[in-house]
């Protein structure tokens, strides 16, 4: 994983860009969400960071754990958090929880810095017993054309996925389709304000292909896999 400091990481959202990209990513989690029962059910986020989503799952009424590669993530999260969520320094790649341990599995804008974001994958799949929510940047999206790929940031050192690169990864590494899809964000950073005709576009929500920020939703429960390696998810007693 590529470092991040929890104070950069928290400032970015600070900026009138990063409050009004951090709004529509909260309602594009709502939106994919929405679907899943979350009463009594646990939520893992894998690179919780310092827990700015996972407490959007835990205000949606998940029971929440976080878990990060970062000391200084995981301390910055206990801050926000206190005793409310249950947090952890480790490896997204190469967990210590059980099979099905979990509900549900989260991986927020986290692939793009894996060093091995299929292994996570499986690894998520691994844990979560009725299915995985995945967030990630948009490579065919006007932020990335505009914004990113000629700068000298740490978002461009990531490895960015077009929709396209990320069915196929979520395909071999789960065995399952995608459920659903969406995308927000379509202009680039510029447009992103929270006043104008940019505003009520910005505000939308998209196909996966369109806007800069991807979420996907991969459910377990019901579904048929593809791979019969992962014939365990929908074993009687599972669901």
């Amino acid at each position: 994983m590529m470092p991040w400091e929890p104070e950069r990481y928290e400032a970015w959202f600070d900026t009138p860009e990063g409050r009004f990209a951090l709004d529509q990513e909260i309602r594009l989690l709502q939106n994919v969400l929405a679907g899943w029962p979350r009463r009594k059910r646990k939520m893992l986020e894998i690179g919780c960071g310092t827990g700015l989503f996972l407490e959007q799952m835990y205000q949606m009424g998940l029971d929440v754990t976080g878990i990060d590669s970062s000391s200084k993530m995981i301390m910055a999260a206990r801050k926000r958090f206190g005793n409310r969520a249950d947090l952890h320094i480790g490896n997204g790649e190469n967990m210590g929880y059980s099979d099905n341990e979990f509900d549900y599995a989260c991986i927020w804008s986290v692939l793009e810095f894996s060093k091995d974001p299929e292994a996570m994958l499986v690894e998520a799949a691994r844990v979560a017993e009725k299915g995985l929510l995945i967030g990630f940047l948009n490579k065919h999206s006007l932020y990335y054309t505009m914004d990113i790929r000629k700068a000298e940031s740490t978002l461009s050192k990531g490895n960015w996925f077009t929709w396209c690169e990320m069915k196929d990864l979520i395909k071999r590494a789960t065995g399952f389709h995608p459920t659903m899809a969406r995308s927000v964000l379509p202009g680039p950073m510029k447009t992103w304000k929270s006043t104008g005709i940019a505003s009520m576009l910005n505000s939308k929500i998209f196909p996966p292909s369109v806007g800069a920020f991807v979420a996907v939703r991969v459910d377990f429960i019901n579904m048929k896999p593809m791979n019969p390696l992962f014939a365990w998810k929908t074993e009687p007693g599972l669901g």
